[in-house]
């Protein structure tokens, strides 16, 4: 009988940890109906690469929905770009706050004329006609990206909602703006020779910190969607978003798993 109550005490702890929001949800609705274009409608051997102008235009143009990735600049201003270094997308040494936005401005993005663009400049492309998913980078542990793009969208009246690996982000959301959609980002990090050994690793692809955050929606590696709190955030009520399907047959194999789904490398 004691093994009985144990067992039931640690199931519901387990549940509490990782629950999503349950209560005064925001409305997910409008991002239902629409799939999202990963980094923008893109292609890096085009003049459209991944997190660019030109390639948000044409996810706009096609109806869809777009998922980019925003962090600071050494003088703090929002830019466009998803590594933290600038190695693969420019061609030069360095991270991305270690230039500032006059800097990377004369940088070229893959094999294209087009250059870095600021979170502002993205805004304007998108001008509130397809819905977003903006992804805090806090490679540096710090909210104050957060801050600065919550300050650039107050007055914002088209359709967005936020997500990132690092829960702070989440936390910050909900204490500062509990009425926008907040989504934890993640994966079975342990399944990368990077990440095997190292503790935090281990334990983050389960959700562990989702009692301090309560996000509305897991987006999860979409090869990874039997992990169980993927699946138990599923069951409470999470929205379930899928990153990143890369093929229609990888679509068909996740649609069953999956309620929104965020693309590249193929048309859906």
């Amino acid at each position: 009988m004691n093994i009985l109550i144990t067992i039931v005490v640690l199931l519901l702890i387990y549940v509490f940890m990782v629950a999503p929001r349950m209560i005064n949800r925001a409305d997910r609705t409008p991002f239902y109906n629409r799939h999202y274009a990963h980094r923008g409608l893109f292609d890096n051997d085009s003049e459209a690469p991944e997190n660019s102008l030109a390639a948000f235009k044409k996810a706009v143009d096609a109806g869809y929905g777009i998922e980019l990735d925003v962090q600071l600049s050494k003088d703090d201003k929002l830019v466009v770009f998803h590594d933290a270094t600038l190695k693969r997308m420019c061609g030069v040494d360095g991270k991305v706050w270690d230039y500032t936005l006059e800097e990377l401005k004369q940088l070229k993005l893959a094999n294209s004329n087009e250059t870095i663009p600021t979170f502002e400049e993205y805004l304007s492309v998108v001008d509130g006609k397809v819905p977003f998913i903006l992804e805090f980078k806090l490679d540096r542990a710090q909210t104050r990206v957060c801050e600065l793009a919550n300050e650039v969208l107050k007055d914002y009246k088209g359709i967005y909602c936020i997500e990132s690996f690092h829960p702070l982000a989440l936390l910050w959301y909900r204490k500062n703006r509990p009425d926008v959609l907040r989504g934890q980002l993640c994966e079975e990090f342990f399944r990368n020779e990077t990440y095997k050994g190292k503790l935090l690793y281990m334990i983050l692809p389960y959700l562990p910190f989702n009692f301090l955050t309560r996000p509305d929606f897991i987006a999860y590696n979409h090869l990874h969607a039997h992990n169980i709190s993927r699946r138990m955030c599923k069951l409470l009520g999470g929205l379930s978003v899928a990153y990143t399907i890369k093929s229609v047959e990888e679509y068909e194999n996740a649609k069953d798993k999956f309620e929104l789904f965020i693309f590249d490398s193929c048309i859906l």
